[in-house]
């Protein structure tokens, strides 16, 4: 059966950097489209960015919109999201999934933006 793996996150002062990383693993990542999301403490689970089957297109949330880039490995199986300009309304769990295909959810890794 597949599954997606998080890793990356951590604690970073406000301003800081960190690249998460989706991996997969029983299924062929490159055919589907994925997502990065995330859920805060008593929010919502919100999309904040995704990247289409092929590399040609992105999207962003506004929120995180010129601060965080995604970007695919499809030869490592792997998603990528790089987050510049780390803000404290950016901690939460971060998971990610396929967007139109069968769901990973994992159990997500967990940034926190504190000085």
């Amino acid at each position: 059966q597949g599954q997606l793996v998080e890793s990356g996150g951590g604690l970073v002062q406000p301003g800081g950097s960190l690249r998460l990383s989706c991996a997969a693993s029983g299924f062929s990542l490159e055919y589907y489209a994925i997502g990065w999301f995330r859920q805060a403490p008593g929010k919502g689970r919100e999309r904040v960015s995704c990247i289409d089957s092929s590399e040609g297109g992105t999207g962003y949330a506004d929120s995180v919109k010129g601060r965080f880039t995604i970007s695919r490995d499809n030869a490592k199986s792997t998603v990528y999201l790089q987050m510049n300009s780390l803000k404290p309304d950016d901690t939460a769990v971060y998971y990610c999934n396929t967007l139109y295909g069968p769901n990973y959810w994992g159990q997500g890794t967990q940034v926190t933006v504190s000085s």
